[in-house]
């Protein structure tokens, strides 16, 4: 049976929990970052009926040209559901604006969890840090997690290439040349907004389903971009 993960006090209500009895497909989409046009074409290519779950790991917003149209496009459908990102986050404690959005779209972002889990899959933005218990995670690592190294950035080894227990984090925050799916964490940015693909798994097929984008709206540079392997585990004695 799957163990729900249980988070600490200062996450305290911003872990939601669902019952994927209830939904005949799930799918998890990567980082949409403002790009309103990739998004309705990657949902027009899965088809999600109203039975069907789209779950979203994060930054919907900024970078790209239409935060406001996703934002909408999310909010009002009950089978697409978010996490928090990185860059809600930066909206919602004011340490960034974007002058189109409304009061109710600021409303919706905040009221966003940070984790959403089922079965054996729990989805975050930024990652977890496999050498501390859960419980001990807040806000700030949830949202930014990547590496493991003493000085983060993006310096090897990464928490996802070398986690080897359950459950299974699904993540955004690194951007991706491809897709990361491993046993025991499914990696989706592939830089939608940097001119790679926007990439959906579906969670009981076992697949991938990416579009191609129109136009690069931001430049990235490329040792900013990770190419994803498996390393050997890391454990709380080894870095």
């Amino acid at each position: 049976m799957a163990t729900t993960p249980t988070f600490g006090s200062e996450l305290e209500g911003l872990h939601r929990r669902i019952d994927s009895t209830q939904w005949d497909e799930i799918y998890v989409v990567g980082d949409v970052h403002g790009c309103l046009n990739a998004l309705e074409r990657l949902l027009e290519r899965i088809d999600p009926s109203d039975d069907d779950l789209v779950v979203f790991v994060g930054d919907l917003v900024r970078k790209g040209p239409d935060s406001e149209g996703v934002v909408e496009l999310v909010a009002e459908r009950s089978n697409l559901l978010s996490v928090r990102g990185n860059n809600e986050q930066k909206l919602i404690d004011g340490r960034k604006t974007l002058d189109s959005l409304s009061a109710a779209d600021y409303a919706y972002l905040e009221s966003l969890p940070v984790a959403l889990s089922w079965d054996d899959a729990l989805v975050v933005h930024g990652g977890i840090d496999h050498r501390e218990p859960v419980e001990d995670h807040g806000l700030t690592d949830v949202l930014n997690t990547r590496s493991l190294a003493p000085d983060g950035g993006y310096d090897r080894p990464y928490w996802f290439e070398t986690r080897r227990e359950g459950p299974r984090v699904f993540f955004g925050h690194t951007v991706l040349s491809e897709p990361f799916v491993a046993d025991h964490a499914v990696g989706l940015d592939t830089g939608c907004v940097y001119g790679g693909r926007l990439t959906a798994y579906d969670y009981r097929a076992d697949e991938l389903i990416a579009v191609e984008p129109r136009e690069t709206h931001v430049s990235r540079d490329a040792d900013s971009i990770v190419d994803p392997r498996l390393a050997d585990p890391i454990t709380s004695d080894a870095v």
